[in-house]
């Protein structure tokens, strides 16, 4: 299946293109993705934590994603524009993270990424050793959902030897606009050929 149709967001001074997961936006969600989702809302209707059930959930979504995010390297790379010499870096938040992990332990193309915020098991632990491209990692330091202590154990599990740690006050989806503005000078740095850095 090929993605989603790309989504428009921000504002029209900086817009980015972004591509719906497998279940979301637009696409229709298969039989096991709608009890999963069920079942989060109503384990947060309940009280209960919601983290086992967004974790295989995440991971199956992923192991969807990845090979659809490999077609559409292909795709971009085949542009004139932007050709195979390009370097590529990966940003992504909470779903986007587990998909991002396993993107870049297959797929040599991705120079660097910029993420946070996510559901931790051994498994992403895992995952997170064998990265070893520049990560720039932020948690929500009041996060209700995510423990902060998980989210420690996977940055010290990355094998990168350039890692940064961003933390900063706020809960689930609460993400300053400083951050963002970190992950572009990030990126800016590391995704540039002649190894410059820009003003």
């Amino acid at each position: 299946m090929s993605p989603g149709a790309p989504r428009q967001h921000g504002n029209p001074e900086r817009q980015h293109h972004a591509i719906d997961a497998p279940g979301h936006g637009d696409r229709p969600r298969n039989p096991q993705d709608q009890r999963w989702g069920d079942a989060i809302h109503r384990a947060r209707a309940a009280g209960e934590p919601i983290a086992p059930i967004v974790i295989d959930y995440n991971t199956s979504l992923a192991e969807r994603a990845v090979p659809e995010w490999q077609a559409t390297l292909d795709a971009l790379q085949a542009l004139p524009e932007i050709g195979t010499e390009a370097l590529i870096g990966y940003g992504g938040m909470t779903l986007g993270v587990v998909t991002g992990l396993m993107l870049a332990t297959v797929e040599p193309r991705i120079a660097a990424l910029s993420i946070g915020a996510v559901f931790v098991d051994d498994a992403l632990i895992e995952t997170a050793r064998k990265i070893t491209v520049p990560v720039e990692y932020r948690i929500r330091w009041d996060d209700e959902y995510i423990d902060r202590r998980a989210g420690l154990a996977l940055f010290d599990a990355f094998g990168s030897r350039e890692k940064t740690l961003h933390a900063h006050p706020g809960g689930y989806n609460q993400v300053p606009e400083y951050e963002r503005d970190s992950s572009a000078r990030f990126f800016a740095r590391h995704l540039r050929r002649d190894g410059a850095t820009p003003a």
